[in-house]
């Protein structure tokens, strides 16, 4: 039984990719501040369902306030899940909180993972955020990144120390850039939440721009294989790799898709662009197909289902 560590675990990520962990026999170690960025009780929520494994140990504390190298000790698998998320959010005076939690926090890390002669893989949840507004669809990892939110430049940051750390000390990094991740416990500040939410509410969305702006969509199950492939394989050191979900979709689509699962209409409000906001986004996967045998497992009609009835008992 190898000892995974999970930073994030409370999260939506975090808490999915610790439970298959879990189910798979491993023992597992926790850490999340259960910060207030969104309501510390749904990720209270998601650690309780781990808590009933004997494998599962939780710490709960700020990165930065940790003794990393104890904490590491013994430790083979790191996941670094944990983040400060949000790509609107970032502007203005909570810009110093992406400064500590995105580069801070994974730089200090990183400092113990050096020291570590346990570890055989630190996994580095990377964004589709880092490459902005692309010049290539699909895109893949040698497009030169260009971020267009603070958030991006604070990933894009956190990623380039990895690889520092990783050519410099050896630290058996890899990087997942993940494209829109979607399903059951998904963040409330994320878009399907707040339209499932708004459908069950008949209460207006927001709507930025035209509604024909496109993502790659991927659900949280193939988000859980590529990390747990990105822990194994042993080429993935020192590589980063798309991680999207297949296909990219106009958000018009999606919204006629999310009408027609929970049979009730969307009432829209079409307001400006956000700043911040890549107008697409499309993952290239074709280098972490031949590496890590990543293969998106889920269509977006099933997983937007799997997202809904996990919506209707959260909510109803």
């Amino acid at each position: 039984m190898a000892i995974h560590l999970v930073t994030g675990v409370g999260g939506f990520i975090g808490s999915h990719l610790a439970e298959a962990l879990l189910n798979q026999g491993e023992q597992v170690i926790g850490v999340d501040h259960f910060n207030d960025y969104y309501d510390p009780t749904i990720k209270r929520q998601n650690a309780t369902v781990l808590q009933q494994f004997s494998s599962f140990k939780l710490i709960e504390a700020d990165i930065e306030h940790l003794d990393w190298q104890n904490l590491l000790s013994g430790v083979e698998y790191l996941y670094h899940q944990a983040a400060q998320a949000g790509v609107r959010a970032s502007w203005g005076e909570s810009f110093h909180h992406y400064t500590s939690r995105n580069i801070n926090a994974t730089q200090i890390i990183l400092e113990a993972a050096k020291e570590s002669k346990s570890l055989k893989r630190f996994v580095f949840a990377s964004t589709s955020s880092v490459y902005g507004n692309a010049e290539t669809f699909p895109t893949p990892e040698t497009i030169c990144p260009q971020p267009v939110s603070p958030y991006g430049i604070t990933k894009l940051a956190a990623e380039r120390l990895c690889w520092l750390y990783q050519q410099n000390f050896g630290v058996p990094v890899t990087a997942l850039r993940y494209f829109t991740v979607y399903g059951p416990r998904q963040r409330p500040d994320m878009a399907f939440h707040k339209f499932f939410k708004a459908a069950i509410a008949q209460s207006s969305i927001d709507i930025y721009g035209d509604g024909q702006q496109t993502r790659d969509f991927t659900f949280i199950s193939d988000i859980v294989a590529a990390n747990l492939a990105a822990a194994q394989v042993e080429g993935a050191i020192g590589e980063v790799f798309n991680i999207g979900g297949g296909s990219r979709v106009v958000l018009e689509d999606i919204l006629k898709q999310i009408e027609t699962i929970s049979d009730r209409p969307l009432l829209r409000n079409y307001i400006g662009r956000a700043k911040g906001d890549a107008r697409h986004t499309s993952a290239d996967i074709t280098k972490a197909q031949q590496i890590l045998n990543y293969q998106p497992r889920v269509s977006l009609s099933k997983g937007l289902t799997q997202e809904w009835e996990w919506i209707k008992k959260l909510l109803e």
